[in-house]
C-alpha cells in the first residue's frame, strides 16, 4: 500500500553486494547464493532488478572491491545506481529510476546490515515506499572489535526490528528468500 501514486511494480534492489563489502561477511556465500535466487525469481517474473554501488574514500569506484561480486551481474538492461551515502536515496539516481519503472514496492536485500541496508530501509519507508527485506539475504562484516554486537546478532535484530515496523499508509516486514513472491 504504497503512498505513492501510480507506482504498483515491484522491484529488487540489490545493495552493495561488491567484492570489497562482503569479502569477509557473515555467511557470505549463502547469503550470495540466497541473492542470486531472488534475481532470477524477479527476471522470471519480469520484476525489475535495481543494483547499487556505494564507492567512498576506501572503495573507489571501478576498482576490483567496487565491482559486484562475481556470482551476480546485472543484465544489460538492469539499472545500476551509484551512490556515496549509506542512504542508496541521497543524492542518486534511485528515486527517478524507480519512478521511471513505476516501482512503489521494494525488496530489499544486499550488505551491510548495520549501516546502508538499515539506512535504506528508512529511507524508502519515508518517502513513501512499501519495503521488505529479505531475512536471510542480508549481511555484514564483524564490527565486534569496534563495540558492535556480532554479525549474527546485528542481523538477526535488524530482522526483528524491520519485520514489526510501521507507517501510515506503507507496509513493511520480513520475509525468507523462499517466502518471495514477485
Amino acid at each position: 500500500m504504497t503512498t505513492l501514486t501510480n507506482r504498483p511494480q515491484t522491484a529488487l534492489l540489490v545493495v552493495d553486494v561488491q567484492n570489497g563489502v562482503v569479502a569477509q561477511a557473515h555467511e557470505r556465500d549463502a547469503v550470495v547464493a540466497n541473492i542470486g535466487a531472488l534475481v532470477d525469481k524477479a527476471r522470471h517474473h519480469g520484476t525489475a532488478v535495481v543494483w547499487v554501488q556505494h564507492s567512498d574514500e576506501h572503495l573507489a569506484e571501478e576498482s576490483d572491491d567496487w565491482r559486484i561480486v562475481p556470482e551476480l551481474a546485472p543484465a544489460g538492461a538492469e539499472p545500476t545506481v551509484r551512490k556515496r551515502y549509506a542512504d542508496s536515496f541521497e543524492e542518486t539516481t534511485l528515486e527517478t529510476t524507480l519512478a521511471a519503472l513505476g516501482v512503489g514496492r521494494l525488496v530489499v536485500v544486499g550488505a551491510s546490515t548495520d549501516e546502508c541496508i538499515r539506512a535504506t530501509l528508512h529511507g524508502a519507508v519515508v518517502r513513501g515506499y512499501d519495503a521488505t527485506l529479505v531475512s536471510d539475504a542480508h549481511t555484514t562484516e564483524d564490527n565486534s572489535a569496534w563495540g558492535h554486537p556480532p554479525p549474527d546478532q546485528v542481523i538477526a535484530f535488524t530482522n526483528l526490528y524491520w519485520g514489526s515496523h510501521r507507517a501510515p499508509g506503507r507496509t513493511a516486514g520480513t520475509l525468507t528468500t523462499k517466502e518471495v513472491e514477485f
